[in-house]
């Protein structure tokens, strides 16, 4: 049986494309380009299942045409739309270490222009197309947009980052 915590989130399948089973695939790391691994790993129902790749094309710098083994009509593709794509951990280079998009955040203090200190970044959340951080805040968790025109500065050696926030973000 295959665990979550042996997996890392590459992405997720959109729509099918063609009558052939193929499926497009939005992606945030290539690893399964860049490694030998010859399958990725979708979430069915709550349970992690391994779907061997027969072929697959880039569209894009984020999306690519994937066509797994036995999935052969639009039909068969249909039941992937939308699921969460991961790539096992086990495959990846050695001495090579994932980090996943925004995780380099996790532990900064967010720091509002106007509010003052607001708390401390405690996760990612990339399951919709806006990014937000996951913000600890009194014991309750925020959810700040991650968008570069709220980021006015990020001080790596302080681990902060300063932000000025629409009227009202702070009291959804």
């Amino acid at each position: 049986m295959i665990n979550r915590d042996e997996l890392i989130k590459i992405g997720f399948f959109n729509k099918p494309h063609g009558i052939h089973g193929e499926l497009s695939f939005t992606f945030t790391d290539d690893v399964f380009d860049r490694t030998d691994c010859p399958y990725i790993v979708c979430g069915i129902d709550g349970i992690f299942v391994p779907f061997f790749i027969e072929e697959y094309r880039f569209r894009s710098d984020t999306t690519a045409l994937v066509k797994l083994e036995d999935i052969d009509s639009d039909a068969e593709a249909r039941m992937f739309t939308n699921l969460e794509v991961y790539f096992p951990k086990s495959f990846l280079e050695e001495g090579e270490e994932y980090m996943a998009p925004g995780d380099y955040f996790i532990g900064f203090t967010v720091i509002e222009e106007s509010a003052g200190e607001i708390g401390t970044i405690t996760g990612i959340n990339d399951s919709t197309v806006n990014v937000l951080f996951e913000v600890e805040r009194g014991g309750e968790e925020l959810l700040i947009p991650v968008n570069d025109d709220f980021i006015l500065s990020v001080d790596e050696e302080n681990k902060t980052i300063r932000m000025s926030l629409p009227d009202g973000l702070l009291t959804l």
